[in-house]
């Protein structure tokens, strides 16, 4: 095995993956609260771990990857009023649009996807061992983890005592005001609760995630994940409940993605700026978002654009072309080289822009001596990388050209979208997926694509 380094945000640095138990690999990554269709924003996380479990598989790992899903959470209760629907309805029907949504990338799913719902025994307990260890108190009802108990509090975020707001609307019943909820007891308006030691209520958001992960994973394991805005507070209180409760830390390494940002901020449901996964892969296919996120380092910040979109549509329809062009026997030498350096980039803190640039060097000198007339070998060897990455549909037998009367429709239903008339746009959408064919945009236009 190769060895693989990642930055750890607890130390700041790039440290060697040593797993807790040579040759396997536990990871968790938070997944998504449940009160509304996820946004590509919230697809990163998902497929940079799944394309992550992919790399660490291929290096002769035996991984097991579990992501959340919160569906217990104050959240879903405001949106369930707005809606005017039960919550427990709102939170099931979302959390099954959220499997239906990211299952449409093609990547598979985590091997684990616990529920807050079916992790409640587990919560309760932790809760106790916290209170048994002086580490909370129980105060109206509520549960409250003490953050003056905890002298390592902060070790995550770095964050100064005075910064450490924890966006709770009420302090009343708190001894500190940084302390966090662990316990809420039923409101009035809140038509779902649970029986507990203290009284009918719910768990707060981030006691769930360290109950869900211990439950799959156990403590101490060996990389924890999610978006960069998590750090503080919910991946700090994480860390501190566990630690606090069990005695021994909840995670080695902590990896975190940074954000996709949408006319310049963070796209978020609160800011209103997001674009829902469903409706992107109504209009783009998979490997679009798949090839937009590889194209920037995980950690960094990547910008959601017009342009970024159709320079990701253009850089598969590359990688189409070449994986047609070359032949299946053994690679030269060139493609090897070039392997080399694309491994080498995801063993050094998963470089994902690094590695697909190495694919492209050797594309540009690919297509130069096809044209030449030379034979260029090795698509197995190929399909094999790029597989990592999420983008294998690539090697996919060519198209079938669309008939003249489903490529009039599309005509029509782009013509119906540039005069804003959405709902003949979206009958002809339909038309066409009844015909066979679904619209995928690329860097040359809307294309139609066999169902």
């Amino acid at each position: 095995m190769r060895e693989i380094t990642i930055h750890n945000t607890l130390s700041g640095a790039e440290e060697p993956l040593s797993p807790r138990d040579p040759g396997k690999v536990g990871i968790y990554v938070c997944g998504p609260t449940v009160y509304s269709r996820i946004h590509i924003g919230n697809a990163r996380p998902y497929v940079v771990f799944m394309l992550f479990k992919r790399f660490l598989e291929h290096e002769g790992y035996e991984v097991t990857f579990a992501s959340n899903v919160t569906d217990i959470n104050d959240k879903i209760y405001v949106a369930a009023r707005e809606a005017g629907v039960p919550s427990d309805r709102l939170a099931n029907e979302m959390t099954e649009a959220y499997f239906d949504d990211t299952s449409r990338l093609g990547l598979g799913r985590p091997d684990a996807e616990p529920l807050a719902t079916e992790t409640l025994p587990q919560i309760v307990e932790l809760i106790e061992s916290l209170i048994e260890r002086g580490h909370a108190y129980e105060s109206g009802g509520d549960v409250y983890f003490s953050v003056p108990s905890y002298d390592r509090y902060g070790e995550l975020s770095n964050r100064d005592p005075e910064q450490m707001d924890q966006g709770e609307d009420d302090n009343s019943l708190k001894r500190d005001p940084r302390d966090f909820a662990l316990w809420k007891t039923r409101k009035p308006d809140e038509d779902t609760a649970w029986p507990s030691p203290w009284g009918d209520g719910r768990p707060g958001w981030h006691i769930e995630c360290s109950a869900m992960s211990e439950l799959i994973l156990g403590t101490n394991f060996d990389v924890h994940g999610g978006g960069i805005d998590l750090v503080f507070p919910h991946h700090e209180n994480e860390c501190a409940q566990t630690y606090a409760g069990r005695g021994e830390p909840l995670a080695r390494i902590w990896m975190h993605n940074g954000m996709v940002r949408f006319t310049g901020e963070k796209m978020s449901k609160s800011l209103g700026n997001v674009w829902q996964l469903h409706s992107f892969l109504d209009s783009y296919e998979p490997s679009t978002l798949i090839m937009f996120f590889v194209s920037g380092h995980y950690r960094a910040p990547i910008e959601c654009t017009e342009a970024t979109l159709s320079q990701a549509a253009a850089n598969v329809e590359r990688l189409r072309e070449i994986a047609a062009r070359i032949g299946d026997d053994a690679p030269d030498a060139a493609l090897e080289a070039a392997l080399d350096r694309f491994y080498a980039a995801l063993t050094d803190d998963f470089n994902t822009p690094a590695a697909i640039a190495a694919v492209y060097e050797w594309v540009r000198d690919a297509n130069r001596r096809i044209d030449a007339g030379e034979t260029v070998n090795g698509r197995s060897r190929l399909r094999e990388a790029l597989t990592i990455l999420g983008l294998e549909n690539v090697f996919q037998a060519p198209i079938a050209d669309a008939d003249a009367e489903s490529l009039a429709l599309l005509d029509q239903r782009e013509a119906a979208r540039a005069a804003k008339d959405f709902a003949t746009a979206d009958r002809l959408r339909d038309e066409l997926l009844s015909r066979g064919w679904e619209i995928r945009d690329t860097a040359e236009g809307p294309k139609l694509r066999p169902v």
